[in-house]
């Protein structure tokens, strides 16, 4: 990711990377104490679109007021759009069982 954002232009020093996260929870709640630095709350997700809804449920849980973009499809692999969006559904499904608990 550091990488895009860069060949789009982002300057080096506006990129904080989170490196340790292992779970889109984790991710988000690593990054927590970046953001509260930067007295931020409203944070943009860039993630695949099969991903965004979990990570912006993720986001809002962890009381951030997130939005999220997605990279065009354009050359994606079909297949590979089809089987992981298929693989989001039960871990979603699984998500939203967990945080109802």
């Amino acid at each position: 990711m550091r990488d895009l954002f860069l060949a789009a232009g982002i300057p080096h020093d506006h990129i904080t990377p989170e490196a340790q996260s292992t779970t889109t929870e984790e991710n988000i709640a690593f990054a927590l104490p970046i953001l509260q630095a930067l007295n931020a709350t409203e944070v943009l997700i860039v993630t695949d679109w099969y991903h965004a809804p979990r990570a912006r449920l993720t986001a809002r849980r962890l009381g951030l007021h997130p939005a999220s973009q997605s990279p065009s499809l354009k050359g994606a692999d079909t297949k590979t759009q089809v089987w992981q969006g298929l693989r989001e559904l039960p871990a979603l499904a699984l998500y939203w069982w967990k945080i109802g608990r």
